[in-house]
């Protein structure tokens, strides 16, 4: 529990992932001696950095007490590992100021509106196609695992089929001609949206 408090007011982090049932510490009586104390004391100085609440209390007070304390989002357990890491990406773009508009080279994403666009001329992406690529270009220049984007085709729908997510790319890659943009492959690593050389 101290440990996590010094780190927390030393060093400065994109996301804080904070579990509830930290264990008491020694400072329990000055106020420390919980997650929820924690993250009240790092609001209290002014940190401002994103918090997601992990706890087994799922209780509807609960939740609503971590977001008062200044939780960011708030997840019950058991949780699954894809949505806690969809949900620290979308609190880091959030805490960066990013919006539902990207762009890279002359291709243009707008979350709010499904729009894709390539020199400014609107076309048609199917959902999963528009959700896997707007995952690769947020933020951009981020290397993006198979694992995250396999993750991402799965919430959308169960039944994929193998190599779905090769075929995915292959079919981006025909749609972002001539857009300046290119997706290229990181072996081991995953895919990466870049300005075209």
């Amino acid at each position: 529990m101290e440990q996590a408090d010094h780190l927390w007011r030393v060093q400065a982090f994109d996301v804080v992932l904070l579990d509830l049932n930290l264990p008491l510490s020694e400072r329990a009586h000055a106020g420390l001696g919980s997650g929820l104390a924690l993250l009240r004391a790092a609001r209290a100085r002014g940190d401002r950095t994103p918090v997601l609440v992990l706890t087994a209390r799922n209780r509807t007070d609960e939740r609503i007490a971590g977001l008062n304390a200044g939780a960011d989002d708030y997840l019950g357990k058991p949780f699954d590992l894809g949505e806690v890491e969809a949900r620290l990406r979308a609190l880091v773009r959030r805490a960066a100021g990013s919006e539902d508009r990207v762009a890279v080279g002359n291709l243009a994403l707008d979350r709010a509106t499904r729009r894709f666009e390539v020199h400014g001329q609107l076309l048609e992406l199917p959902a999963r196609e528009f959700e896997v690529l707007w995952e690769l270009m947020t933020p951009p220049g981020r290397v993006c695992s198979k694992r995250e984007l396999s993750a991402k085709l799965s919430e959308l729908d169960d039944l994929l089929p193998d190599n779905a997510l090769e075929a995915f790319i292959s079919r981006l890659r025909k749609k972002m001609t001539g857009s300046g943009a290119q997706i290229r492959t990181l072996r081991g690593l995953g895919y990466l949206v870049e300005p075209e050389e």
